[in-house]
């Protein structure tokens, strides 16, 4: 599992007794290390290890912002100080997730040692006049499964507004003529978010295949791979260009600092290369590297964003919302030509043709089917959005290209989200329930979530602990 770095800033309130607030940010640093979390640690800051003084906040963002930490966890080991954690969020502005443990029952004379419970109300508050965005963790014990299941999640939340955050897509030549849906504002996208695209045109694509080509040694370890792992029904020379096209996008995806691809995949590549892309990118989906079709830059940030909340547990599969499923009233085709990773197939894969094209290099498989996590980033008249929500495999009909039907909770009020927008034919399924992560990742990236089922409320109660 991908490993992110917290920065571990246990905090306490001085008419608490600092004695038990000291015993409890032990307690909670013995826990992360008993998970396995990585996090940079305050001990050398003052003898307590406990954010309480404006002195120590400043040293303490310091050696957080030079260890590079990608989340604030602030666990209120006494009623904390509010003010100070306020600020030292807002100085680290990454994702911050506010815990408190349970308070015990009062003692023989009615003395209580921490009131843990109401310094975080007051903590909340604070953030909110910093204007800070956090995440809250019910106040329980260590021992309790929702703080394990809590913390872990805040992670994948931290991996996915870390992505985001630093997008670069390789964009492929321009989006195809007919796909006006694929159209996107790439000063909005870099003005709002700092995504970033590096545009390059097809015959750079081209020509860097003819060079991998030539060197040869490369290709042949890929032809290897497709024909240990898929069944080949194309040709040699058509399988050498289907290698040679992975290696050369990894490449330029390499040369340009990109995390993602977006690639205009069909009609000149075909006249150049004699090849459908598909099995290029499933090759390199299958690597983490999301490629997408037709040019879909909102597709291929969509992509990135499933990925990171997956924690690379699971990879992400692009696809078509093609046709309602002849006998489920709930049930949909999800389909593509053949981008899809093999991980993600049920079957061995077939690398043959595609169902609408006449070129090899189609990848056909049915996917796994379990239950899985849809979702699609997009936006227009300046208003972005990310639908998401649950569905699960189902069986269905056979048909060409990577495939799944699914079902959903109601179709119907589905195909209304799609048609109504802003949300296009294409999405990004994984076999992982990512939408609490994904949700909760929204309010520190400036997306409004939106939910394709009336869930928002089980969602909450997830993210609460109340279901564990």
């Amino acid at each position: 599992m991908k490993k992110m770095k917290l920065g571990f800033a246990p905090t306490r309130r001085s008419i608490f007794s600092a004695p038990d607030a000291i015993k409890f940010a032990n307690l909670t640093r013995d826990k992360l290390k008993e998970m396995d979390v990585d996090f940079v640690d305050i001990t050398d800051i003052n003898e307590e290890g406990l954010l309480y003084s404006d002195s120590d906040m400043e040293k303490v963002a310091a050696k957080f912002k030079k260890e590079g930490v990608e989340g604030l966890f602030i666990p209120h080991c006494n009623f904390g100080t509010e003010y100070i954690c306020a600020r030292l969020a807002k100085e680290l502005g990454v994702p911050v997730l506010l815990w408190g443990p349970r308070d015990e029952r009062p003692d023989e004379n009615g003395i209580r040692l921490r009131d843990s419970q109401c310094g975080l109300f007051a903590t909340g508050k604070v953030l909110r006049r910093f204007q800070v965005p956090f995440t809250y963790l019910t106040n329980c014990r260590l021992s309790d499964p929702e703080f394990e299941r809590g913390v872990n999640d805040f992670l994948s939340v931290c991996n996915v507004v870390k992505v985001f955050k630093h997008i670069r897509i390789l964009q492929i030549a321009p989006r195809p003529f007919d796909f006006w849906t694929t159209m996107c504002n790439e000063g909005e996208l870099l003005e709002k978010f700092n995504i970033q695209l590096a545009p390059i045109p097809m015959p750079e694509l081209t020509q860097t295949v003819k060079e991998v080509l030539e060197e040869g040694v490369e290709v042949d370890v890929i032809t290897t791979y497709c024909k240990d792992n898929m069944c080949v029904k194309i040709k040699d020379n058509e399988l050498q260009n289907v290698a040679a096209l992975k290696i050369a996008m990894k490449r330029l995806l390499e040369k340009y600092g990109c995390n993602a691809i977006a690639l205009q995949c069909w009609n000149a590549l075909q006249s150049e290369l004699g090849i459908m892309p598909c099995a290029a990118n499933s090759l390199l989906n299958e690597e983490g590297i999301p490629v997408v079709c037709e040019t879909d830059i909102h597709g291929a940030i969509t992509a990135l964003m499933v990925e990171a909340a997956g924690m690379d547990e699971a990879r992400g599969f692009f696809a078509d919302w093609t046709v309602r499923h002849p006998d489920n009233e709930n049930g949909e085709l999800l389909q593509h030509c053949g981008p899809w990773p093999i991980s993600v197939a049920k079957e061995k894969p077939t690398i043959g043709y595609p169902l609408a094209f006449e070129h090899p290099g189609a990848v056909e498989a049915e996917a796994k089917h379990g239950d899985i996590t849809l979702c699609r980033f997009d936006g227009d008249n300046g208003e972005y959005s990310l639908l998401l929500g649950n569905a699960k495999g189902i069986d269905g009909p056979y048909t060409k290209g990577t495939y799944l039907w699914i079902e959903v909770e109601n179709l119907k009020r589905l195909e209304d989200k799609l048609v109504c927008g802003p949300y296009i034919h294409h999405c990004v399924g994984i076999h992982k329930n990512v939408v609490p992560v994904l949700y909760e990742a929204c309010k520190y990236i400036g997306v409004k979530p939106d939910l394709y089922d009336p869930i928002e409320e089980q969602v909450k109660a997830y993210i609460r602990g109340e279901t564990v």
